[in-house]
């Protein structure tokens, strides 16, 4: 993922600024390089592997077991060399598996960043992990009870579409805008317009 550069990084800040004027809701927008490093697929991939390298060798040569050892210690290691290849690494772990970690972590920075402790449980956290290319949207449990479900998965499936396209930032504001018009009909301003969490993008280097 490149990084935001600071005109970025503002537009997307200036976009949450504007919606929380126009609510008394909260939005934290978190992204992540990656959920998780998945280094322990990485190792039981180059395991296997290598449980692999004595059958050929024992069938079709008369090397010492000695070396069969070797070998196969080698093909090990020269596995989890490879498996540090973040591209690779990634690509041998399971769609479920990713979607299940980028998931959990989501539900962890809504709680790390305080969204449910809002006044009225009105916080809405739109997460990003680009590694898994998993987009989530958790509204807190006062939001549910008068906006339904559907409209969040709206945003999400706009939010990835422009992700797929590179349109990061038009993606991330339109999100916010979205979010933050919801939340406006159902959570207006009230008379003193507590700015309750920070405003600013949340980054996690995994």
């Amino acid at each position: 993922m490149l990084p935001f550069t600071p005109d970025e990084r503002t537009t997307i800040e200036q976009a949450i600024n504007r919606a929380e004027k126009e609510t008394s809701g909260e939005i934290i927008v978190v992204i992540a390089t990656a959920s998780a490093g998945y280094f322990a697929y990485a190792l039981i991939w180059a395991a296997l592997i290598a449980l692999l390298v004595p059958w050929p060798l024992i069938s079709l040569t008369d090397w010492p077991v000695e070396f069969i050892y070797l070998a196969q210690l080698a093909v090990f290691l020269l596995g989890a060399l490879l498996m540090q290849w973040e591209a690779l690494r990634f690509a041998i772990v399971p769609e479920s598996v990713k979607r299940a970690r980028a998931h959990q972590k989501a539900v962890e920075q809504f709680l790390a960043q305080n969204l449910h402790t809002t006044k009225g449980r009105t916080g809405v956290l739109i997460y990003v992990s680009f590694a898994e290319r998993y987009a989530e949207v958790i509204a807190d449990e006062g939001i549910y009870k008068k906006v339904p479900h559907d409209p969040w998965k709206g945003v999400v499936e706009t939010l990835a579409t422009h992700l797929d396209r590179g349109q990061r930032v038009e993606g991330f504001v339109n999100a916010i805008n979205v979010c933050g018009t919801l939340l406006a009909e159902h959570f207006p301003p009230g008379r003193i317009n507590l700015n309750e969490l920070p405003n600013h993008l949340i980054f996690i280097n995994q």
